[in-house]
């Protein structure tokens, strides 16, 4: 699957973004759709995972502020993002992992293969 995202921007501080991924490939559905995001000078981070099924895994620093989505009809992913924080400023990145991958696969780049170009997410204070 073919990933890309968009949505980024800059917001202040307690503002809200959202994030979209668009794929395209016959089995989006069958995918598990994460998002990461990297700040300068860091290793990407995993903040949020849907899986085939659903169920939905968030990181701690992100957990109750993000929410992610999928619309498998428009073969899309979303990440809302609400009370933002300057420390949530980093690229973000859309990824797909594939029907074969283990579920604590998930949580790492490494368990993805696809990946969309990246979008920038600048919180101000």
């Amino acid at each position: 699957v073919q990933l890309q995202a968009s949505g980024g921007g800059l917001v202040q501080a307690g503002g809200s973004l959202r994030l979209s991924c668009a794929a395209s490939g016959s089995t989006f559905s069958s995918y598990a759709l994460g998002w990461f995001r990297q700040a300068p000078g860091k290793e990407r981070e995993f903040v949020a995972v849907t899986r085939r099924s659903g169920t939905t895994s968030y990181a701690a620093s992100v957990k109750g502020r993000f929410t992610i989505s999928r619309d498998n009809a428009k073969n899309t992913v979303s990440l809302q993002m609400n009370s933002l924080k300057p420390e949530d400023t980093a690229v973000y990145y859309c990824a797909g992992a594939p029907i074969t991958t283990i579920m604590s696969q998930l949580w790492i780049p490494e368990g993805y293969e696809s990946w969309g170009q990246g979008t920038q997410v600048t919180v101000s204070s």
